[in-house]
């Protein structure tokens, strides 16, 4: 029953969501994995179908069956016109409709005169009665999904025209939607605008017959449907519903007449009439199925090294497969033999290694694409939203130690004496007072030492205990003076003790203990009749951590997200029920987390990481079903990856969080290697050999700690055979010899209690697992797969349907992830690491974009990030024997790795960039090469130094106080932030440049040592963390202090007679020439040995004696001291130095023509002494001042009354209470500016060519009034107020002028001694030089500057010493500096230059330097132009005043200009 209908029944315009401004040609999927072709409909009458072949792509696993239509429609007889339009002028279509009431199936066949290749029907269906367009489950062949929204489907073309069938086999369907379009030109063809819209006429429901389809056909029918859909992610409701779905087509088939056999020949591509080549004779006899043929096609395939066949390929390996499996049955093997021998992979194929494609890598070697290594630059620095560190209004250059409180002063005191590692301490707080509990153990004698802050008397009730809270009364030989003995406890009256130095005042109490017998003492305190107990218990303190540390206090959460981490130890009780509440509760606080910024991030992943470590409990007596672990790990994991995308400030902890949740569960394997070593050794109380291997580990894990884990677990399943242990070594080629040549050597052998059988088997063999995926790639395939797609063998719905490809991979980036696959493994590491690191490079731009696969793609490049690690300290034994090239070019690739893993890279980018130019200059024999290299190592070290410090400054505060609240073991939060560090590239990084640095100071004649002060000297060795800490301490024996960190501003302390540091302070800093003045010797030790060589000789008295480039020392005995004749063995009186009071002279500024003694200091009359006498071509700025007596004169203002009054009353309190000397330098902020100073002022500056502030806006003048304040408070800096203190200066007398200058933007600055400082050699000068602005050089900025020297004599041919390795340069706009000018600088015998501060009235910028691309680096004539021009301009000056000159200076656009000179002390 068919009918003609009009245009407004079956054909009829309709609204949908296909409208053409919403397509373009762009809709066919990119690099889809697995192309999939359908069955065609049965209207395509005759046999001219090609044969169907299999299609295996890069997983292998998964079945596409295709078929290639050639035939020329024929119209079903019954079918009739529905529909004739003219398109696009000469263009008809014809639509016909076809039904048979007998039958449910519908016809739709399209007929259009236009002839095209690329001719689509793009269509869908509509389906009970909904608009939105359904994708049916019978398609044309060659159909594919477009963008899950419709399908695509081609013409056949015949001549002038062109044709298609639709059949509709669903009764459900009524209507089908569609337009054309041919897609090589982008054309579509509608119905006036819109959809064609043809309806469907009713047909008979089928009965499904009451029959069993074979399940092996329904799951190839519901793989069909997946690849139909799109191959989405279906849940397990959706998996179910498509997977009846599948059945019911098949059942529909058999319906209509189709026979089971008919069905598994169409779908298996056997005895199928249609095709070209007939099944042979042999294959109907033997009857092999073929899903055994494709699985031994899988089999062949994967052998070969799961290449890309083409499809002529993949059809000969199908045969081949076939072949195989019929010489079985030749054998008289059965169908379900061969089934279980293929499952079991024993059936013989001979098949060889197919070569890989060579797109990114030939077999041995990756080409790396060209890139632009600025790309690489992130510099987004993190800012916490809890953070309230903002720039100090005194100057972002001053230095000022922590402000210690009053315990805190006293155990730092009490720590210093000692000279000894401390057992144990504790803070107690109470209430807004503290009491502090100090174990130390000097010479062999325990001591105890307690203080509090509390201002009543207290008196201390104890005891001491033998066991843990046991109360058993002193000994009477440890009771202290005036101690009285009670029945099983003392009682003792704290007394008062205050330290000068460290301005402090507390109560205290210390006793001494001989015997180890006595494990802690109990106790509690009593004060004015009250007794004070710790939240209702005594107080105990243990004198020995023993196996676990004693948990801290926790503490204020000063420096954390303190409210989120209250919240997360409230949830603990919950989260520790299982991995879902736990990933639950981190899901719902990653708000809180997100508003909190980066200590909110820093929160989670202290937590998260607790968690990874086995720190926190993972599962207490509740049940969870995998899948509910795996529901709620993912809810987490999909908020970071959002969260992640919008936050790049942020991303490195977000990565970190991510890696230790993992996508499923296994995080990141190769730090787990350094984290459940500690956990085996913990839980199985393990030393000896255990901890050996636990350092071998954390140093360089390699495929070796496979075959040792396995030793141990053959070695105690043994009943602990030695030999055994031996025996697995051996035999998998590990010698005795082996295992010592280590980088941390295995010297002991295991040594295992009975009692720790059972627990070690466990964990070593859950270990080995570990260990193994790692060293096999499991980890990273595993990684790989999840973005490439894969199906897995096994049973189950929907076999081979696991996880979809993630689309808009890179081209050519699947055949770069085998490669880094099949060599993961290889002993060469260089070929491996260099294939990670290109894919991380061509992964990076997808990190950037959103996507609801970013997760996937995150994990991908943390397991390529893990793999680059683990595969470098694999390839540390290739660089035993190593030349410098080689290891140089091991340091660009970890570093290029640790930039791709690093939020705020740029100085990391710099510092890769200076490695490859390094690597230049060594190829190309440069004479510098080695001299350059070692500056680019200094920057390196810095650069990691500062990655460290960010570390333990974001995520160590948050460990600690966390970790506190949730009882997490102390000695685990003492290392949290190092394991960490350890764990990554960077740790691998600072191994590389250890190895590296000797060989280019052996190259480059550097030495051991610099020697910046050379006196000899004697003392006893003191080791201190950072000079600042100790600068302003009195040592009463000579001292020969071991600094770690030395910036450079510090002072040293009296009593020091030597400073040795590793650390690299400028020779021309503060510190180096008040060494110089006073006479102490200072040197920088580049040789890590020698100095933990000294370090060993603490509390020892040596004896040192410099060269200018080496030190020699030797121990003395006691007595020999007396006899030394070092000049600073005897402490002198300081030679009485007078400071003048300057007055106000009624002038409030000056020009530099009235510059004088009485008006201003040295450096301004030296300015104005230079004009006019030096050569033309050295350029000196114009100069201004506020002379002396300025300041007092503003002060005695009635505006200023306010200030002056409360200033008076901070200086009377300086004795006692030096944290005034920060509330005075914010109380001179204050002044407010007399009108006239103001006039006078802008009237010089004018009249002597300069800009006045005030005519950029009043704004402007507020800055310069601003900095000119700032220069008068830094009279109170702690570093000079101590400095004058020390000589017996009257500071009252102490005036400041200030020197005003307009600032030249530099190119360079330069420092100029015109005598050597180091040698004394008075015929050559010495000169720094920095890139930027000179406070760089002269303050406290890490790094080195460019160093040279130049005979006077040869003033053209500079000798350079060091390059720069200062990674940040200042620059500043057009602008006014404001220098500090006091009449206590320069005088004899005491050199107070550098101690006050030059406030420029602009924040300078602080430059990332790039000195890869600086011609002072790059080229050697520009660099000897300038250089020389420098030592020209020194030589002149030092002629001018007939002495040394310490000089300072500026060069822009190549013009040399001083800025300052003053004698050279």
């Amino acid at each position: 029953m068919s009918k003609l209908f009009n245009n407004q029944s079956l054909l009829r315009p309709t609204a949908s969501e296909h409208r053409s401004s919403r397509l373009n040609s762009s809709g066919i999927p990119a690099n889809s994995l697995f192309q999939s072709a359908r069955r065609h409909s049965s209207s395509f009458y005759g046999s001219s179908l090609k044969a169907r072949k299999i299609k295996i792509g890069f997983a292998g696993a998964r079945r596409s069956l295709i078929f290639t239509p050639r035939a020329v429609l024929a119209m079903d007889p019954t079918s009739e016109l529905a529909g004739k339009f003219n398109l696009d002028g000469n263009i008809e279509m014809q639509v016909f409709v076809s039904n048979s009431s007998a039958s449910s199936i519908a016809q739709v066949d399209i007929k259009i005169n236009y002839s095209s290749d690329s001719l689509h029907l793009h269509w869908g269906v509509i389906r009970d009665r909904q608009e939105k367009w359904v994708l049916p489950s019978s398609q044309p062949d060659g159909s594919r999904n477009y963008k899950n929204r419709a399908l695509r489907s081609p013409f056949m073309k015949s001549d002038s025209n062109s044709y298609i069938t639709i059949a509709i086999d669903d009764p459900a369907i009524q209507a089908i939607e569609f337009l054309v379009v041919d897609e090589a030109q982008n054309k579509w063809l509608k119905n006036n605008g819109q959809n064609f819209h043809v309806e469907i006429p009713m047909r008979e429901k089928l009965t499904v017959p009451n029959v069993s389809v074979p399940e092996e056909l329904v799951q190839i029918q519901a793989y069909l449907r997946w690849e139909r859909n799109g191959k989405q992610m279906y849940t397990p409701e959706k998996e179910k519903e498509e997977y009846e779905a599948a059945r019911f087509e098949l059942l529909e088939k058999v319906a209509r007449g189709t026979s089971i056999e008919d069905l598994r020949a169409t779908m298996t591509n056997k005895n199928d009439t249609r095709e070209i080549k007939e099944p042979s004779v042999s294959q109907k006899e033997n009857n092999l199925p073929d899903d055994l043929v494709q699985k031994q096609a899988y089999v062949r395939w994967e052998k070969a090294g799961k290449p890309n066949f083409s499809p002529e390929q993949q059809q000969r390996e199908f045969e081949k497969a076939r072949e195989e499996l019929q010489a079985e049955l030749g054998k008289g093997v059965s169908v379900d033999e061969i089934r279980k021998k293929i499952g079991k992979g024993e059936i013989k194929t001979k098949v060889s290694k197919q070569p890989q494609n060579t797109r990114y890598f030939s077999t041995e070697v990756i080409q790396r694409k060209g890139r632009d290594l600025m790309q690489l630059i992130n510099k987004h620095a993190a800012k916490s939203a809890e953070d309230k560190a903002s720039t100090s209004v005194e100057g972002k250059n001053s230095i000022e130690p922590k402000v210690l409180k009053a315990v805190e002063l006293f155990a730092k005191e009490k720590e210093e004496q000692d000279g000894v590692t401390v057992l144990n301490k504790k803070i107690f707080k109470l209430a807004d007072k503290e009491l502090l509990v100090l174990v130390t153990k000097p010479g062999g004698k325990m001591k105890v030492h307690l203080a509090t802050d509390f201002e009543e008397p207290v008196t201390l009730h104890w005891a001491l205990s033998k066991k843990a809270g046991e109360w058993l009364e002193p000994p009477p030989t440890v009771l202290p003076p005036g101690s009285v003995a009670l029945k099983e406890a003392a009682e003792t009256q704290l007394k008062n003790e205050s330290s000068a130095e460290l301005s402090y005042l507390v109560q205290s109490f210390e006793i001494e203990i001989e015997e180890d017998i006595f494990v802690g003492m109990p106790f509690v305190l009593l004060s004015n009749g009250r007794w004070i107990k710790n939240n209702g218990s005594d107080f105990y303190i243990e004198f020995s951590r023993g196996s676990k540390h004693v948990q801290k206090d926790a503490g204020d959460g000063t420096g954390t997200a303190k409210a989120l981490l209250d919240k997360i130890a409230e949830m603990e009780s919950e989260a520790q029920k299982s991995f879902m509440h736990r990933f639950n509760i981190a899901a719902d606080l990653m708000d809180k987390a997100k508003d909190a910024g980066e200590l909110g991030f820093a929160g989670i992943l202290v937590w998260m990481r607790f968690m990874a470590t086995r720190q926190l409990i993972w599962n207490k007596n509740y049940n969870v079903k995998p899948r509910e672990i795996s529901k709620a790990q993912d809810r987490l994991t999909d908020l970071l990856q959002d969260i992640f995308a919008s936050n790049p400030q942020n991303q490195e902890l977000l990565r970190m969080i991510m890696s230790t949740v993992g996508r499923g569960g296994e995080g990141d394997v190769g730090q787990r290697i350094r984290d459940e070593i500690l956990v085996i050794q913990r839980k199985n109380d393990c030393g000896g050999m255990m901890e050996e291997w636990h350092q071998k580990l954390h140093n360089n894990t390699s495929p070796d700690d496979v075959i040792i884990c396995q030793a141990l677990i053959d070695y105690i399943k043994s009943d602990f055979d030695m030999s055994v242990y031996w025996k697995t070594l051996n035999e998998n080629g590990i010698t005795k010899e082996r295992i010592l040549s280590y980088d941390r050597a295995i010297h002991s052998e295991p040594n295992f209690r009975r009692d720790q059988r059972d627990g070690l088997l466990h964990d070593l063999g859950n270990y080995l697992r570990t260990l193994k995926a790692v060293h096999s790639g499991a980890d990273l395939e595993s990684a790989i797969t999840n973005c490439m797609g894969y199906r897995s063998e096994g049973q189950g719905f929907m076999v081979g349907v696991q996880i979809n490809p993630i689309p808009g991979l890179p081209s050519g980036f699947p055949e770069l992830l085998r490669f880094v696959l099949k060599h993961v493994e290889d002993k060469n590491v260089e070929a491996l690491v260099e294939g990670l690191l290109e894919a991380r490079q061509e992964l990076r731009p997808l990190l950037f974009k959103s996507s609801n696969r970013l997760r996937d793609l995150l994990f991908l490049d943390i397991a390529l990030d893990s793999t680059v690690r683990t595969a470098i300290e694999r390839g540390y034994e290739d660089l035993n024997n190593a030349g410098s090239e080689k290891i140089m070019y091991f340091i660009t690739l970890v570093l290029e790795n640790l930039a791709l893993s690093s939020d705020d890279n740029e100085d990391l980018v710099y510092c890769l960039k200076e490695w490859k130019h390094a690597l230049s200059m060594s190829n190309s024999k440069s004479h510098h090469w080695a001299l350059y290299s070692k500056s680019v190592l200094d920057r390196t070290r810095l650069a990691l130094a500062s990655k460290a410090e960010w570390y333990q400054q974001v995520l160590q505060p948050s460990a600690e106080y966390l970790g506190s609240l949730l009882g997490v073991d102390q000695g685990a939060l003492n290392i949290f932030t190092e394991e960490i560090i350890r764990a990554g590239s960077a740790a691998a990084l600072s191994t590389l440049l250890n190895r590296l640095d000797p060989v280019l100071r052996q190259t480059a004649h550097l030495g051991s040592w610099q020697v910046i002060s050379p006196v000899e000297a004697v003392g006893y060795v003191v080791v201190v963390d950072e000079l600042l800490t100790v600068q302003h301490k009195t040592y009463n024996i000579p001292t020969i202090l071991v600094a770690k960190r030395v910036k450079g501003e510090e002072e040293i302390p009296d009593g020091a007679v030597a400073l040795l540091t590793p650390d690299m302070p400028d020779v021309l800093s503060h510190v180096s020439v008040r060494a110089r003045n006073s006479k102490v010797c200072f040197a920088t030790c580049f040789d890590p040995d020698i100095l933990a060589n000294l370090q060993a000789y603490e509390g020892k008295l040596l004896r040192l004696k410099p060269t200018s480039a080496d030190i020699v020392y030797s121990e003395l005995k006691e007595g020999e001291l007396a006899d030394s004749n070092s000049t600073n063995l005897t402490e002198g009186s300081p030679s009485p130095i007078k400071l003048v009071r300057k007055e106000f002279n009624g002038r409030y500024a000056i020009s530099s023509e009235e510059f004088t003694s009485e008006m201003v200091g040295a450096k301004s009359r030296n300015i104005s002494y230079l004009k006019g006498k030096v050569p033309t071509w050295i350029g000196i700025p114009t100069s201004v001042a506020l002379p002396f007596g300025v300041f007092e004169k503003v002060l005695s203002e009635d505006s200023n009354q306010e200030v002056a009054n409360k200033l008076q009353l901070l200086k009377k309190n300086l004795g006692e209470e030096l944290s005034a000397l920060k509330e005075i330098r914010q109380t001179v902020l204050q002044l407010t500016a007399p009108p006239q100073l103001v006039q006078e002022l802008k009237t010089k500056m004018q009249s002597s060519g300069m800009p006045w502030p005030g005519d950029e806006g009043e704004q402007r003048w507020d800055q310069a009034w601003m900095a000119i304040k700032k220069v008068w408070a830094s009279k109170w800096n702690e570093r000079a107020y101590f400095s004058t203190r020390k000589v017996k200066l009257d500071h009252d007398y102490l005036c400041m002028a200030v020197l005003v200058q307009e600032v030249i933007n530099a190119d360079y600055a330069f420092v100029i001694h015109t005598t050597n400082p180091s040698s004394g050699d008075s015929s050559e000068i010495y000169a720094e030089v920095v890139k930027g602005l000179g406070e760089t050089l002269v303050g406290a900025y890490p790094g080195r500057a460019l160093s040279f020297i130049c005979k006077k004599n040869d003033l053209n041919s500079p000798q350079l010493l060091g390059y720069p390795s200062k990674p940040i340069g200042l620059f500043i706009r057009r602008s006014i500096i404001f220098r500090s000018d006091s009449n206590g600088e320069d005088l004899e015998g005491y050199a107070g230059a550098g101690l006050y501060d030059s406030v420029p009235m602009d924040e300078e910028e602080k430059v990332v330097l790039d000195y890869s691309s600086d011609p002072l680096i790059t080229d050697e004539n520009f660099r000897r132009s300038i250089l020389s021009s420098i030592a020209r301009a020194g030589n002149a000056i030092e002629e001018l005043y007939g002495s040394a000159q310490d000089i300072e200076g500026v060069v822009r656009d190549g013009n040399v200009y001083v800025v300052q000179t003053r004698p050279q002390v």
